[in-house]
């Protein structure tokens, strides 16, 4: 298939993209630089340097191509603007077609809560309420094929928000712990880096029209056990401090918002639709043998 994919360069994204090469794809990657233009050409993609808020070459492209996989988000105060061109413009070029569109959004749309799935209800924090009318525009797309992907916490290769906690402040004296994020007694769900490739081709290949998957392994630890277990990784034995809500959200701002939700996801669905079967280590085991 010649899938068109965005964000190939990013963390989630360069691990689909190398799921989509071994699995026999053609990919052309959407690039902004020839610095990048390089990176995904080395793995086998062909580059396509262009901005994402450039509608008319996105549409282009996508015309091309048998699919699109959109990852891409420029991360900052014009992701809500960007992001809906992107869609818009996939959206429009793949109308008629019945050609699979996958799109990204995040299981923090859902809130807190001790058992999402995909019909639990939406309580997004600020840092990604923006997503929320754009998933439904994809989600009612006629003609297209059209999935969307909700990704658990990533982690997975040394990547993603266990870096930020193990960035965290070290508290004083002769025995520093680690700050933990609000209290630590909320959950994350989670899911390894590779699992979610797989996740993202599987749905390129075979989800219906229409289909809503939450990304999650179904390994929801607490943010202390995670804490703690970044604390022995980087030498603290262990060691965590609690953080009051209020130096957390100073801190991190919407971020420390989000990550502040209290958040167990299974990722039943994808399995059972599209008979995804997670196989990376959980996220303890895997700070257990990461180099912060």
């Amino acid at each position: 298939m010649r899938v068109l994919l965005t964000g190939g360069t990013g963390y989630i994204g360069a691990a689909v993209l190398d799921r989509l090469i071994s699995g026999g794809h053609q990919v052309t990657a959407l690039v902004r630089s020839a610095e990048k233009a390089e990176l995904v050409r080395a793995k086998g993609a062909e580059p396509a340097v262009a901005d994402l808020a450039d509608g008319h070459a996105l549409e282009e492209l996508a015309t091309a191509s048998d699919g699109v996989i959109h990852l891409a988000s420029p991360g900052d105060e014009t992701s809500a603007t960007v992001d809906e061109v992107a869609v818009t413009s996939f959206l429009h070029a793949l109308r008629n077609t019945d050609r699979p569109f996958v799109h990204t959004t995040g299981v923090w749309l859902h809130g807190s809560g001790s058992a999402i799935t995909e019909s639990s209800g939406m309580n997004a924090p600020r840092l990604t309420a923006w997503r929320a009318p754009l998933d439904k525009l994809v989600r009612d797309a006629q003609s297209v094929r059209t999935s969307v992907i909700a990704p658990a916490v990533v982690y997975g290769h040394g990547g993603g928000l266990l870096n930020l906690v193990a960035a965290g402040p070290r508290t004083t004296g002769n025995t520093p712990a680690l700050t933990m994020i609000g209290s630590g007694d909320q959950h994350w769900s989670t899911v390894h880096v590779d699992d979610l490739a797989e996740l993202y081709v599987l749905a390129l290949e075979k989800a219906p029209a229409r289909s809503y998957f939450i990304g999650a392994s179904g390994t929801n630890p607490t943010v202390r056990e995670i804490t703690e277990a970044v604390s022995r990784s980087v030498g603290l034995a262990g060691r965590v401090e609690p953080e009051p809500v209020v130096q957390t959200l100073d801190r991190l701002g919407l971020l420390g918002e989000a990550l502040l939700l209290d958040q167990q996801a299974s990722g039943d669905t994808a399995r059972r639709v599209l008979g995804w079967t997670p196989t990376g280590p959980s996220v303890l085991d895997d700070i257990a043998r990461t180099d912060f």
